[in-house]
């Protein structure tokens, strides 16, 4: 599953909010709110948050393995 933890420890290390992300920068605070749940986001939307942060898509999200099997369902 792709987890949004190093987006929350990103901006904590460089000092920003959700505030600043919503009213100064004008992001969908829909989405926030779907990376708080686990919810998923574009790759443009990864795209605006490497610009607004300047860092790189591993300091937004990062893969962890779920234990068990698990079943592929790509149409």
């Amino acid at each position: 599953m792709i987890s949004y933890q190093p987006f929350f420890e990103t901006l904590k290390n460089k000092n920003l909010t959700e505030y600043y992300l919503i009213f100064k920068q004008g992001f969908s605070s829909n989405t926030l709110f779907r990376m708080k749940h686990g919810g998923t986001i574009t790759t443009k939307t990864l795209d605006t948050l490497c610009f607004i942060l300047d860092c790189d898509v591993s300091d937004i999200i990062t893969y962890v393995r779920e234990p068990g099997p698990r079943i592929c369902n790509t149409k």
